[in-house]
């Protein structure tokens, strides 16, 4: 899971439900002093919420861009119901449509979806259902159809634990199987506070419906081709869940720009947000 470098929202930044027509979504939105050039709406992924994009606020907002991170229903702040079906990736997609017809204003320039991970299933499943809202898409550390095999065994694992164990139990048996940079002591206590806190308030059923996206998600890149949206594929120098040879293959697929951000594995808006912020604008500027 992404842990984000901070928990505090930047001065040009706030917090707030954004209402859209199949409900209510967590957000942060940041906003640059002037008018925006572009707006970007950024889709977390497994496990994950709006705060790992904290760190892109500022500098995409520095860059003149508008930037709506969400939770997803049933992430974090965006509640959910407990009914896998509510969150089977059809209906992932709509919520996507909705969040950008809420966050699309005349003023705010064109707008451009983001997915990180899983988001970026999410996303391409928007984008093929009505790409017309979107000026461009950004996959970022996600690939071509689904994860490797070695985490589809790790995902396997907890969609068997979230079916029998309350999610304090499976939160405790994942912290064991966590390698030892991951302990707890090497992360600072209000950001495993949060962790913690986060993971309580995911809807168990969105795990495991969202887990099994990634176990059998097809290979729609021709499809996405086809839109004829620009694409950026943004990935770090190393990746467990789809390998970065993937995301360079996908990439040539699409005819996409492909920015690797060195010094970053799976999480580069959390763990090199300056240099992608600084990617993710020069694509956007360029796609404007």
């Amino acid at each position: 899971m992404s842990r984000p470098p901070t928990l505090t929202l930047p001065p040009c930044a706030r917090a707030y439900q954004l209402d859209t027509d199949r409900g209510a979504f967590a957000v942060h939105d940041a906003r640059p002093e002037g008018a925006p050039i572009g707006t970007a709406l950024l889709v977390p992924g497994f496990t994950g919420s709006k705060e790992d994009f904290i760190a892109l606020l500022e500098p995409l907002a520095t860059a003149g861009f508008r930037a709506v991170a969400v939770d997803g229903r049933g992430q974090h702040e965006s509640t959910g119901p407990h009914d896998e079906h509510a969150y089977v990736q059809s209906e992932l997609a709509l919520d996507v449509l909705a969040q950008a017809r809420a966050v699309q204003q005349p003023a705010g320039g064109p707008l451009h979806l983001l997915g990180h991970s899983l988001g970026g299933l999410i996303t391409r499943a928007a984008v093929l259902v009505d790409a017309t809202p979107f000026r461009s898409l950004t996959v970022l550390s996600s690939g071509p159809a689904a994860i490797d095999a070695a985490q589809q065994a790790r995902v396997r694992m907890l969609i068997d634990a979230l079916g029998t164990l309350d999610m304090e139990s499976v939160w405790r048996a994942m912290r064991e199987l966590d390698p030892p940079e991951a302990a707890d002591s090497a992360t600072p206590p209000e950001i495993g506070a949060f962790l913690h806190r986060r993971w309580l308030n995911t809807v168990p059923e969105q795990l495991i419906a969202t887990g099994r996206q990634m176990l059998d998600e097809p290979d729609r890149v021709t499809e996405l081709a086809r839109t004829g949206l620009p694409v950026h594929v943004v990935s770090g120098a190393v990746d467990y869940a789809w390998p970065v040879p993937w995301m360079d293959a996908m990439a040539d697929r699409l005819t996409a720009r492909r920015t690797v951000v060195e010094g970053a594995e799976h999480s580069p808006n959390a763990e090199r947000p300056e240099k992608t912020a600084e990617a993710l604008a020069g694509f956007w500027s360029g796609a404007a």
